[in-house]
């Protein structure tokens, strides 16, 4: 899709020995031997997936040794939640300003719905800007859909996904990866009003309007900053 950059999350698999955080980084690769507990290797494929998921880690088997094998194992909640909150901030998208007030819309969704931005003054809104041929905004959508699923019962906080494809497009899509936004169809125009060119972008708008949180690309901690920016307009 021409003038649209998809932001990938690259895993070069630079970790922090997980026993002991001041260690030194190594670097994983295809040819590191990553096994479980009881000693099943891993192929490359399937170690990466499970460690892009973010509730697994690595251990070394040999600390200290470059050519070590690593222990992959799940982690717990509290250690997930430990995790995330030591990650960097994900990147920033050029085109918000934190503190700002966010551009309004009027629209409707894929099923016709209305939707006008300045009758959501008073509710959160989280806004998630995405195509459907857009590997990073895929992978993503199911951490998307647990914030959804958390916040069901909260009527002040809204959720709206704008795509850049069709609704025909969109509704076949969903038959394979279900998503819990609200989705606004053929959405490019609005992602043109915010120059919007790289995807996915997310977007956190306060009660008021203001511009909370932004972001642009795939990262596992996005989903934590989200959460964290909706308690704390709450």
């Amino acid at each position: 899709m021409k003038h649209v950059l998809c932001i990938v999350l690259l895993f070069h698999f630079t970790i922090l020995f997980a026993q002991n955080p001041s260690s030194k980084k190594a670097i994983l690769n295809e040819s590191t031997v990553v096994k479980t507990i009881e000693g099943i290797i891993y192929p490359y494929a399937i170690w990466q997936q499970l460690l892009q998921t973010g509730d697994f880690s690595l251990r070394a088997e040999e600390p200290g040794n470059d050519k070590t094998a690593y222990i992959i194992y799940e982690l717990t909640s509290k250690e997930k939640e430990q995790r995330l909150a030591a990650l960097p901030k994900p990147n920033e998208s050029k085109n918000f300003t934190t503190g700002k007030l966010f551009g309004k819309f009027k629209t409707t969704d894929m099923y016709g719905n209305k939707i006008n931005t300045s009758e959501l003054k008073g509710k959160t809104v989280v806004l998630n800007f995405w195509f459907i041929n857009c590997p990073p905004c895929r992978a993503e959508i199911p951490h998307l859909n647990k914030l959804v699923e958390k916040y069901k019962d909260d009527k002040n906080i809204v959720f709206l996904a704008v795509a850049l494809d069709d609704a025909s497009e969109i509704e076949t899509f969903l038959k394979s990866i279900p998503f819990s936004y609200q989705i606004i169809d053929k959405g490019r125009w609005i992602a043109t009003n915010f120059s919007i060119n790289s995807y996915p972008t997310n977007v956190v708008i306060d009660k008021e309007g203001i511009v909370r949180f932004h972001s642009t690309g795939y990262s596992l901690q996005l989903p934590y900053w989200i959460e964290k920016t909706i308690e704390e307009i709450k």
